[in-house]
């Protein structure tokens, strides 16, 4: 078959396709060209997901007829003065956004210059477009696009519900309105119900202007749940809030990133993330960030995905090492801090539901029995008088031992309630850490060795990494088929549990596999061995050592929640357990 020139509406389809593979990738391109033109205000309006219609108006610089005309051709654009492609400073720059659309839709597009006493209106059908005509229009410009893929049917086979395309959209809207705080946006759907409304952020400070945009999108929670982000490293810097390990989700949904005013989808920068909060949260549980990375445009190149959803970095070892390093550091100096969201939903959990009775268990006679009080005596055990008062340090003095496993303190404006195994397991997680950055881990040989009876292949997985093994002070050794033994354990570890330590490392071996070397996993790795030799749930403490944990915990990075993400410690205010008593 002899090779032919494709017609040009074809080529424009086959670019369509990959740009605008769905209403959402619509929107983006349309508020994104709004931005471009210096809009102060943005109105998004979709009808049925954005099948139906998409229309996006702006306050922006406006087109002129001419520039009508070119702005639906494709490689068409304004955005490269000097048409270099190292220095990209807007959000738009292929001239394929306008073209691809028209070419799969019907599109209007209205737009009266600043300082023109006249509008022009120009439309475009499957590809063809008419001549520009004079129409009455404010300063600005309005680009509807309706019936979107009618030229290609095909198309709508794989978009999915009209709620979904919907809701893809609107987050399309948020993550822009997310960079650019300075600018009021508005999403109304289907009859004419308001998806989406953001003023302005007023304040004088970006930084300022940049925490009202977020505690308006991701809620009062993260506003008051999250760590500042401020750090510069080789011509890069990084600002933003991440939120407290203890306020995580089930998915990466809340995780924003934007570089250079533009929101990407980026691998590197969400492993750099995931990094971060490594030994602080759960495999299955995600933070919530929203990072802001600025640099050289020379450095970042924002031509390597269709629809510009990804960038590549001259240097990702700079620009990871920047976002785990700013991250970790702020964690850190974030100390014992625990999300306000854990208190919150212990309140809750003690109100009853609506239509039970206010107390769901009989009230005792005036003057109890002693069964009744030794009974009570089994599960909370008073401490002593204890040398610390509560106003002295934020996490109180300890007051009682609950069940054998959890520390009752009392602060000087509430109550304080410590899972004693999960804040013992970061303590001596950190310790850990601290002894080997600073000389390795001390070896203290067991009296009787371990065996620990394995099957053949996790006996042979850690006999093959003996060598990493001991420099984590714990040596061991075949024994037999299927078996390991244990000589040497870690000094700092009195009470470790060897034989599920030993386990519990066979299966992690196991799922990282042979090219991953145990340093490069250091984190996990010593979680697993802090989580088995941690004071355990049901031992009972002195009050001088529940005292001592918490001195600990106030000193301790990251001590608000367990290598898992877990709180450790849930603070009750003493203004919300007056109002479970009615005393408010």
């Amino acid at each position: 078959m002899a090779i032919r020139l494709l017609p040009p509406v074809l080529v424009n389809r086959i670019a369509a396709g990959e740009v605008i593979e769905r209403p959402a990738a619509a929107v983006k391109e349309l508020v994104e060209n709004a931005i471009d033109a210096g809009a102060a205000r943005v109105d998004v309006t979709l009808w049925e997901g954005g099948q139906a219609l998409i229309a996006v108006a702006d306050d922006g610089g406006g087109m002129t007829p001419g520039e009508l005309s070119l702005a639906v051709e494709r490689h068409c654009t304004s955005k490269l003065p000097e048409d270099d492609l190292l220095r990209i400073a807007a959000l738009g720059f292929r001239g394929e956004a306008l073209p691809s659309i028209g070419a799969v839709s019907r599109m209007r597009i209205v737009s009266r210059p600043a300082g023109s006493d006249s509008a022009w209106e120009i439309a475009v059908e499957a590809g063809r477009k008419s001549a520009p005509l004079p129409v009455a229009h404010p300063p600005g410009t309005r680009v509807e696009v309706r019936d979107l893929f009618f030229a290609t049917p095909a198309r709508l086979k794989f978009l999915k519900t009209p709620r979904t395309e919907r809701d893809l959209a609107v987050d399309a809207v948020r993550r822009l309105a997310m960079a650019y705080p300075a600018i009021s946006f508005t999403v109304i759907g289907d009859e004419e119900r308001l998806l989406l409304r953001l003023a302005a952020a007023g304040a004088s400070e970006p930084a300022t202007a940049r925490r009202v945009r977020l505690a308006a999108l991701l809620g009062r929670d993260f506003a008051e749940n999250s760590v500042a982000i401020d750090a510069l490293r080789g011509g890069f810097r990084l600002t933003g809030l991440i939120g407290l390990p203890t306020l995580n989700r089930a998915a990466p949904r809340d995780q924003y990133l934007v570089v250079n005013g533009r929101p990407v989808r980026d691998k590197l920068l969400v492993g750099a993330v995931r990094g971060a909060y490594q030994d602080v949260l759960a495999r299955d549980r995600h933070p919530m960030v929203a990072l802001f990375l600025d640099g050289p445009p020379e450095q970042i190149d924002v031509n390597v995905h269709p629809a510009k959803a990804e960038v590549r970095f001259r240097d990702t070892a700079l620009v990871r090492g920047l976002i785990v390093g700013a991250l970790r550091n702020a964690l850190a100096a974030a100390g014992h801090r625990a999300s306000s969201t854990v208190a919150d939903a212990a309140v809750a959990a003690f109100r009853p539901a609506a239509g039970t009775p206010r107390l769901a268990f009989p009230l005792p006679a005036p003057s109890p029995s002693l069964a009744l009080a030794e009974s009570a005596n089994e599960f909370l055990r008073p401490t002593e008088e204890a040398p610390t008062r509560p106003a002295e340090t934020p996490l109180g003095a300890a007051r009682a031992q609950l069940h054998g496993t959890y520390i009752l303190a009392e602060t000087a404006t509430g109550i304080v309630l410590v899972d004693q195994h999960a804040a013992h397991e970061r303590l001596v997680y950190e310790r850990m850490k601290e002894a080997l950055a600073a000389h390795g881990v001390a070896r203290q040989a067991l009296l009787l060795p371990e065996v620990v009876e394995l099957d053949e292949a996790g006996a042979a997985r850690l006999a093959a990494r003996a060598a990493e093994l001991a420099e984590f002070g714990l040596v061991l050794e075949p024994f037999g088929a299927g078996a390991i033994v244990v000589r040497e354990v870690p000094a700092l570890l009195p009470g470790l549990d060897v034989g599920g330590l030993v386990r519990d490392l066979a299966d992690e071996l196991a799922e990282w596999g042979d090219t991953l070397a145990l340093k490069e996993r250091i984190e996990t790795f010593c979680g697993t061995l802090a989580c088995h030799t941690s004071v355990r749930a049901g031992s009972r403490l002195s009050p001088a050592e529940m005292d001592a944990l918490l001195r600990q915990m106030e000193a301790t990075p990251n001590s608000g929640q367990c290598n898992h993400g877990r709180p450790t410690y849930i603070a009750l205010a003493l203004a919300d357990i007056e109002r479970l008593f009615g005393r408010r």
